[in-house]
């Protein structure tokens, strides 16, 4: 039941396209109420997912405000190596475990 190309390109042609300052709104609507996500795309006549992608953008460019290239690149490499050393701490404590086991040791 896949769609015809010409059905995708009237889709494509159909497609709503909204502003930076549409979004912006939309996105300090949700944020300064209490309406749900659900509530206030209902609102603005668009798709809950729509407006979601617009809060987790807009969330995302606040985390990364004021952070140099250098400092991304430096943060992602300390998870990776937090990630390894929880990993190895894991492995050596269940290496301890099986040792104690093994050797009768308490």
């Amino acid at each position: 039941m896949g769609e015809t190309e010409e059905q995708k390109t009237r889709k494509e042609k159909t497609r709503r396209q909204f502003d930076d300052e549409f979004k912006k709104d939309a996105v300090r609507l949700f944020e300064s109420g209490n309406s749900s996500v659900r509530q206030v795309a209902e609102d603005l006549g668009i798709s809950k997912a729509t407006l979601s992608n617009w809060v987790e953008k807009a969330r995302k460019e606040r985390r990364d405000v004021g952070v140099t290239p250098d400092l991304a690149a430096e943060n992602r490499r300390l998870r990776k190596e937090n990630e390894r050393l929880r990993m190895e701490k894991e492995i050596l404590k269940r290496f301890s475990a099986f040792w104690v086991k093994e050797t009768g040791e308490s």
